[in-house]
């Protein structure tokens, strides 16, 4: 009996019956890749509000990552990979990590987390296996001194974005600054990165006042705020109020006529939907299709999160969180976030780089970093805590 040829033998004999060997052995590989990817959400309430604002979508961040995952099937397919997302809410943070030890007992392994910074900590040391994307938190300690080594990070933090407004507010020479902060940990929390980004960028901060009235705002702005903003001469009214207590009142009831910026006014933002250059009308549109509303910051650094997860997949041809992260932090993994350039996670503290829009709420100002503020290796790495003002070293860590 003659013996049976190799695929190798079959080439020598004729390119079509090689090439129909070839095919036989493909059609007996796995068919593809199924990645599960888990969406992990606790907002606290914030209690009441003294001023009329506008509230945040409750569904903020989650739209972003199911249209992510729609995005990355349609990429995916031609490579066999497919991709579903398993979100879970809770009401409290201790429901929200039993609700994680659920989908990770079911073998997930990869999570975009929009939690405030106490509850991301929990997470990430409850899954050490598992790789976490913070979509939801801009404290600058996770990027300094808090350092989980299974963490990335797609929303800016504070100080990038007080570093973004600071760069513009030099470049027209706004340089003094009244301060208004807030009374809550997080008003405080970005009150510290634009004093820091204050100093940074050689702007003087001529007085700071802290808001302490409890009266209603939407009856006694017009009284109040005048009085209030009396300093002496200023070139901008910065503003620390991420609750949105009173900053909205702010802007036209200052002492001097003078722009406003900070949390209100003239605002740095992860994302905006006045973001319309280098392809970013069409993500606009798609999610609005989606979600029948504006993509904000969140949604922004749920989808981009997903959209670096897929694209790390697609090189590396599996679903690995450990492979995941190291390649990410490898900084050759570019991302195609619609901001004009590849963004890549900054090796040390896993921030994700990337340009800040400046807004007012109908329009762009401005995009950071400003053209003149040069950096030895990325000029977005003048945005936030560059490697040697943080302690983190996360490529040097082994999670």
């Amino acid at each position: 009996m003659r013996p049976l040829l190799s695929c190798a033998g079959l080439a020598r004999a004729g390119w079509l019956i090689a090439l129909a060997c070839f095919a036989g052995i493909a059609s007996a590989a796995p068919e593809g890749l199924a990645v599960r990817i888990g969406y992990l959400a606790y907002r606290p309430d914030t209690g009441p509000l003294l001023s009329n604002v506008i509230p945040e979508p409750s569904d903020a961040g989650l739209r972003g990552a199911e249209l992510a995952i729609a995005d990355s099937n349609t990429t995916g397919r031609f490579l066999k990979h497919s991709y579903s997302l398993q979100s879970a809410e809770g009401e409290t943070p201790d429901a929200l990590l039993e609700a994680a030890r659920a989908l990770h007992a079911k073998g997930l392994r990869l999570f975009i987390v929009d939690t405030p910074a106490a509850s991301l900590q929990q997470l990430a040391e409850a899954m050490p296996d598992s790789l976490l994307i913070n979509a939801g938190s801009p404290d600058d300690r996770l990027r300094t001194a808090r350092c989980l080594p299974n963490v990335l990070h797609t929303l800016p933090s504070r100080s990038m974005l007080a570093d973004a407004l600071a760069q513009f507010l030099a470049v027209r020479r706004w340089n003094r600054w009244l301060l208004i902060s807030g009374p809550t940990a997080d008003d405080q929390a970005y009150a510290t990165a634009l004093k820091r980004a204050a100093k940074r960028f050689g702007h003087r901060i001529i007085e700071e006042k802290p808001w302490t009235f409890d009266n209603d705002q939407r009856r006694t702005a017009q009284a109040d705020m005048p009085l209030f903003t009396q300093a002496d001469e200023y070139d901008v009214v910065v503003v620390a109020d991420e609750r949105g207590d009173f900053g909205e009142y702010v802007p036209y009831h200052t002492w001097l006529p003078r722009p406003v910026a900070g949390t209100q006014g003239l605002t740095p933002t992860g994302w905006h939907k006045t973001v319309e250059t280098y392809g970013a009308a069409q993500l606009q549109k798609r999610f609005e299709a989606h979600a029948q509303r504006w993509m904000n910051d969140r949604d922004f650094a749920a989808w981009i999160g997903v959209r670096s997860l897929a694209t790390a997949i697609t090189k590396l041809g599996t679903d690995d969180a450990q492979a995941i992260r190291d390649l990410s932090l490898s900084e050759t993994l570019p991302v195609d976030g619609f901001k004009g350039r590849k963004l890549t996670f900054r090796s040390w503290n896993g921030q994700l780089r990337q340009p800040i829009p400046l807004v007012h709420p109908r329009g762009l100002v401005s995009n950071s970093p400003q053209e003149g503020f040069l950096h030895q290796t990325s000029e977005l790495d003048t945005l936030g805590f560059d490697r040697p003002e943080s302690e983190c070293r996360l490529s040097e860590a082994t999670p």
